[in-house]
């Protein structure tokens, strides 16, 4: 049966998330229930990195296996009944085998930070007004990459098999008007950007210095991180393939 990639993007604000979860709202179903009203038949989606309530995505991906033909207007249709917050970027056919989820080799997320009150900003970054550090932040970036292991920075009650994470880049930069956290790995775990984010806030802040930082990260405890950034402010911003080139 043919599979298809559909790459899509969204405002998260408004929904529970990117998979689908009983009595919630979440970008999959919506999905889901645009497909069916197109092609008038029911499909099952398979979501390549869920993001969590409140978290925005510039890139993110399903796989779906669909026997017929799909709508030769297949975009432009389906972001017709798709709500505003969401939208179609493009639909691939790919391989029988590939996988949206296992093939991806990398993400990449980015969380914004505004430092002075602008109305335009608000629910796409977090207003932080507070003095940092911004040496001390790039550094505990820097110390970010030296470890593998972030049991430190997942949600409680996570059921992964490991907490072993590659990651390949991490930095602090400004770039129009906000401060950005930006990682990329092969994987993430359940809030980890945002435990990461929170974490090296207080070492901007002063309020832990980079022994302390490393500290958090080697007990493998996540009692001992933060992660008191809201979602409104991360973004999913790509999920790269070997087969397709973001």
């Amino acid at each position: 049966m043919p599979r298809y990639f559909l790459e899509v993007s969204y405002n998260g604000s408004q929904y529970s998330g990117f998979q689908s979860q009983e009595n919630a709202n979440t970008i999959q179903a919506e999905i889901e229930k645009a497909f069916k009203i197109l092609q008038r038949e029911e499909v099952a989606m398979t979501g390549s990195s869920r993001t969590d309530a409140g978290v925005h995505a510039l890139q993110n991906f399903f796989h779906f296996d669909f026997q017929q033909p799909l709508n030769p207007k297949f975009v432009y249709k389906i972001n017709a009944i798709l709500p505003p917050q969401i939208v179609v970027r493009s639909v691939s056919q790919v391989s029988p085998g590939a996988h949206c989820r296992f093939d991806a080799i990398s993400r990449e997320y980015k969380y914004f930070i505004y430092r002075q009150k602008d109305p335009f900003l608000m629910g796409r970054a977090y207003y932080f007004p507070y003095k940092l550090d911004f040496d001390k932040l790039r550094e505990a970036a820097s110390v970010v990459q030296e470890y593998h292991d972030f049991t430190s920075f997942s949600k409680r009650n996570t059921q992964v098999k490991t907490f072993q994470c590659q990651v390949s880049q991490s930095e602090w930069f400004w770039e129009n008007g906000c401060l950005i956290y930006h990682v990329e790995a092969n994987r993430f775990l359940r809030g980890m950007v945002r435990a990461l984010t929170a974490t090296m806030l207080q070492v901007g802040r002063g309020k832990i210095d980079l022994p302390e930082f490393r500290r958090i990260i080697e007990a493998r405890d996540c009692t001992k991180a933060s992660f008191a950034v809201p979602a409104h402010g991360l973004f999913l911003v790509a999920v790269k393939f070997p087969l397709i080139e973001a």
